[in-house]
């Protein structure tokens, strides 16, 4: 029998909760919670009763639940539950959905539970990042987003008018390209740019067609590649260029240039040693 595993994070930046179960066959009764609950199931087979209403939830389903919707589960089939979630308190989420929609109110999710593969590209990787206890801003920009596109689909009406703001990116921008050696925050990007940290990043994305996190480690991977190519071994690459461990620069910098950091390297090496005679 798969090993049971109950692993949970508090993320003191995002003040949140992230827990992970993996291989749990337990029944939870009849319950309700007093923050919001955003889960989505990777194994295994549940019957969900929420508000009276009954689910057959099996793996890709996202469940939303809001403070106070009660609900019941257990085991459909012989595939035990792996499932992942992020817990946020009210006062939490209200200040998410202020900075999202830029009014403080409470979202109310509706249905609470879904099939939807952008949430699910969405909730992954931020769970992911909060597990490993990241530091890095790309964390509150994906939470942000992740809320953002919860309030528009399963939320109220949402305002989907995004500004240009092109001088305000540029700023931003410029700003990335000065400092990339340096950790930087969302917060500190907003005040560049004079914007709030939801027009920020849908302005962004529109204007340039990445987060601005991926275009702060697309320089930083452009500044690590010239100093490979003038010797520098990754480790000191990866620290001068701003990566915060050399996992991390070593999986950006072959997720971009399709190369080792290491590997990369060495071929500017080999071009320099004078051949051989023979």
């Amino acid at each position: 029998m798969k090993k049971e595993t109950r692993t949970v994070v508090y993320d003191e930046e995002l003040c949140l909760e992230a827990c992970n179960f993996k291989g749990l066959t337990q029944p939870f009764p009849n319950h309700f919670h007093e923050y919001y609950v955003i889960g989505l199931l990777e194994a295994g087979k549940r019957l969900l009763s929420c508000k009276n209403q009954e689910y057959t939830i099996a793996r890709g389903n996202v469940l939303l639940f809001n403070p106070g919707d009660n609900h019941a589960c257990g085991q459909s089939s012989d595939t035990p539950l792996n499932y992942r979630s992020f817990h946020i308190a009210k006062e939490t989420m209200l200040r998410l959905a202020e900075e999202v929609t830029g009014r403080r109110e409470l979202p109310r999710f509706f249905p609470n539970v879904v099939l939807d593969e952008e949430v699910t590209c969405c909730l992954r990787p931020l769970h992911e990042l909060v597990m490993k206890g990241s530091h890095e801003f790309g964390k509150e920009e994906s939470l942000l987003f992740l809320i953002s596109l919860l309030i528009q689909q399963y939320g109220r009406p949402f305002e989907s008018h995004i500004p240009e703001c092109r001088d305000e990116i540029e700023k931003a921008c410029a700003f990335m390209e000065r400092h990339y050696a340096q950790r930087i925050c969302l917060d500190q990007l907003c005040r560049c740019a004079g914007l709030s940290k939801s027009t920020l990043l849908r302005a962004f994305a529109k204007s340039k067609g990445v987060t601005p996190y991926s275009y702060l480690e697309n320089i930083r991977v452009g500044k690590a590649k010239k100093l490979l190519e003038q010797g520098v071994p990754p480790i000191e690459a990866a620290l001068q260029a701003g990566f915060s461990d050399q996992s991390h620069f070593t999986n950006y910098f072959s997720r971009y240039i399709g190369l080792a950091p290491g590997i990369y390297r060495d071929i500017f090496k080999d071009m320099e040693e004078p051949p051989h005679e023979s």
